[in-house]
């Protein structure tokens, strides 16, 4: 039997595989495996959170959520570099618990670009059963060419969101 990894590594693999949808490169089958992969770092019941997300957290309990979330990312028009950089993990005195920083590194048709992260994750029995990802949101929209969506759709008065690429997460 295999060890269980250790949560620190169980959370450098969000980031890696989130810039692999984004990245645009996968075949269909590829893609499914990501898919797959990332969603089965999640357990079956779960609490994901986006506290700073511009149109409200939606929060995400189960792992076929996450895997629907996760497909809703995609190659970003424009991108041609999305890497997830300085990825430092921090641990905390609970030992499920722990705090990564990284950035979105990238370059766009407008330049380069980088959007801070820090994620708050609580792992248990190597599967992610708690995560509070801190986004800096307006740099990503910016980064990935839907900030004036994302603005129409803060200034409707409505609530609802027009079509628009999903944000990775």
């Amino acid at each position: 039997m295999l060890p269980t990894p250790a949560p620190a590594d169980i959370v450098r693999l969000v980031p890696v595989g989130v810039s692999r949808l984004v990245s645009g490169d996968l075949t269909p089958d590829e893609r499914e495996r990501q898919l797959d992969a990332l969603a089965g770092l999640y357990g079956e019941q779960t609490d994901v959170r986006h506290p700073f997300a511009p149109l409200g957290d939606q929060p995400l309990h189960t792992r076929a959520e996450l895997r629907q979330h996760f497909a809703g990312i995609g190659p970003a028009p424009g991108v041609s570099r999305f890497t997830p950089m300085g990825i430092v993990v921090h641990q905390t005195a609970d030992p499920e618990v722990v705090v990564a920083e990284f950035t979105y590194a990238g370059t766009a048709d407008h330049g380069e670009f980088a959007v801070p992260c820090v994620f708050v994750v609580r792992v248990r029995d190597g599967q992610i059963v708690e995560s509070r990802d801190h986004i800096d949101h307006i740099s990503l929209a910016r980064a990935l060419g839907f900030l004036e969506p994302l603005a129409r759709t803060l200034a409707n008065t409505t609530g609802r969101a027009p079509a628009a690429p999903t944000q990775p997460g």
